[in-house]
Parts: structure tokens; sequence; C-alpha cells
């Protein structure tokens, strides 16, 4: 991930040649794949408690989006934020020692899985109430907004909060003062256990803000390349014009959180998206269509990548326990 990391810093990843791009966004999805894939077994293993919401099956999203930021743009999602905080190029290490609630970890081991937060690296949470994050990322837009510092703010929300009351007033303002906030809609399908079509009367979610004078536009998000594209066009348009909606067609692989057995869906329907929509293997055959890497160059990157994942972990396990007197820090505001 460093040399993805550093293109970011440098705010050079729209004009790095396209091999080292989808190269960059490869890595990174295998990242996130293999973090999460070990997240789940330390759950499994009883060393991360309470909830945990794995990406697998979602990650072009993160990633594509992430390739049209630039140094000072922020990002906000709800609970399912490993993969993103990943993309924004934090350390592995600090974000499996938060899951398994060391000292260590991004947040000193008071957030855990949902509460994650990085100043430096402009990731404003993890939030676990559902649909809150998009005020607050109305909030961020408006602050952006204010101090005329040209960022944008990245607001994530899923197909389950965009039936909440708070996202259609964050729309209603950031199109009245023409905040610049792009509005990204995971829809994976399945909110918790509901799907999209026995819970929302609109399905078409792109379509939400046009009432408020919102554009929007439908994605592949099992495509990076097609997110990254429609990230591009939406970040400028946030920049001069005001707010953007981006839905991306997505599909979590895993249950809602470690909890959710996903019995509402077929063994079948999960298998069929795996085997003909997953986002890694279709970025993969993409690389080697057009020469841009071979089965070994890709091997290499997946056994570096499994070396990081399995270094976080073992951090993770043997990294210290916070103090006690930790329960009384950042409660306050020191003034």
């Amino acid at each position: 991930m460093a040399r993805q990391t550093q293109a970011r810093k440098n705010g050079a990843a729209k004009t790095a040649p396209r091999n080292d791009i989808l190269l960059d966004a490869y890595r990174d999805m295998l990242m996130i794949r293999r973090f999460e894939e070990r997240a789940g077994q330390l759950y499994g293993m009883g060393l991360i408690g309470g909830f945990c919401h794995l990406y697998i099956g979602q990650e072009a999203i993160a990633v594509g989006m992430q390739q049209a930021a630039r140094p000072g743009d922020q990002i906000i999602t709800a609970y399912r934020d490993h993969g993103h905080m990943l993309a924004a190029g934090i350390d592995p290490k600090v974000v499996m020692a938060e899951l398994t609630g060391r000292s260590a970890g991004i947040s000193r081991g008071k957030g855990g899985s949902m509460h994650m937060f990085s100043v430096e690296k402009g990731f404003f949470g993890g939030h676990g109430i559902v649909g809150a994050q998009v005020s607050l990322g109305t909030g961020l837009g408006f602050s952006n907004k204010y101090n005329d510092n040209g960022n944008v703010s990245f607001t994530y929300c899923g197909d389950g909060a965009i039936n909440q009351g708070q996202v259609y007033e964050s729309f209603n303002m950031a199109e009245l003062w023409k905040l610049p906030v792009v509005y990204v809609i995971e829809n994976n399908q399945y909110a918790m256990g509901t799907s999209v079509e026995r819970s929302s009367s609109e399905v078409e979610l792109y379509k939400r803000g046009l009432s408020f004078n919102i554009p929007g536009e439908q994605v592949d998000g099992m495509d990076v390349v097609a997110v990254r594209e429609a990230a591009i066009k939406a970040v400028e348009h946030a920049r001069t014009k005001g707010p953007i909606i981006l839905e991306m067609k997505t599909y979590r692989y895993r249950g809602h959180s470690m909890s959710d057995p996903a019995k509402y869906r077929s063994r079948d329907e999960v298998d069929e998206v795996r085997t003909k929509r997953d986002p890694i293997d279709h970025l993969k055959a993409l690389l080697e269509k057009e020469g841009m890497a071979d089965e070994a160059s890709l091997k290499e990157i997946d056994t570096e990548v499994k070396r990081i994942v399995a270094e976080a972990a073992e951090f993770a396990r043997t990294a210290p326990e916070p103090d006690p007197a930790e329960l009384y820090t950042d409660v306050y505001l020191e003034a």
C-alpha cells in the first residue's frame, strides 16, 4: 500500500499511469479482503468483541472513491468502516489493534470496530447510529464551504440508512447552500436482513435527491474502474456546483455483522455473485488481459498482503490493553 499512499499524499492518483492506478487498486482491494478475512477469524477466536461488520465484497467502492480524493478531503461512514480506513492509507496494525481493543489502536482501544477516527487521514468515523453520519458529513461540507478551502466531504451510507429522515434534511440543506458533498450510497441489497425491494418504495436510490435538485448516478460498485471514473466526475461537481449522489450497486458476502447467519438469502445467490461479479477477480482478469500483470506478479502481491495482515493480527493480539484511566480521557474538550 506504500506506493498508493504516497500518490495520495502528492495528490497524484488521477494523473499516474493507468497500470499503476489499477495495480494500486488491486493491492488495496486485496488488502481489505485479507484483512477482513483475518478479522473474522479473530472474532471467532474471541479476540474481537462487540459488533463487527465486514466489508468483504464491497472493496471496489472505498478504493475507487479514494483514488479520486485529494489531501484535505474528508471521509465519514457508518459502522462498516474497516475497509474505508485501509483505503485511506491507515496502518493495518492500528486498525486491527482497535478491533481487539488494544491501547495501540487508532482510537486507543476505546472505539472498537464501529467507532474509529483519524484526523491525520481525514477519516471522521465510524458511526453506529444509522444515518447519523449523513448529517455529520453534511456538516463537514458546510465547514469546507464556510472556510472556502476547496475540500469535499465523502459521506457514505447504506441502503437502510437512506430511508432515515435526517438524510433528507441533510440533502435539503446541502443543496440550498451548495455544499461540497459527495453522498455515496453503498447499496449492498440488504439493510441488515431486509431486501431493498421490501424496504424501499423507490429502489433506484440515486434518485432520492431529485426532489432537492441533487443529481444522482447509479454505478456498478463491483467494478473499481467504474467507481473511480464516476468518483472523479462527482468530486469535480461537488467542488464547483454542490452536492451529488452516487448509488453504488454492490453486495456483501458475509452477514450484516458477525452475529448474522444471513438466512434471508440463499447460498446459491451469494455463490453466483462471488463467481460472476467479484470485484477483485474482475480487476485481476482486466490486469492480465491488458498485459499489466501476470499470475506470478499478482501472487507476489497476495503474498505481500498476507504477510502485512498476519503481522497486523499478531501486533493486535500481543499489544497491551488500555490503562483503566483511559476511561476518563477524551470525555470533555480541554479549553
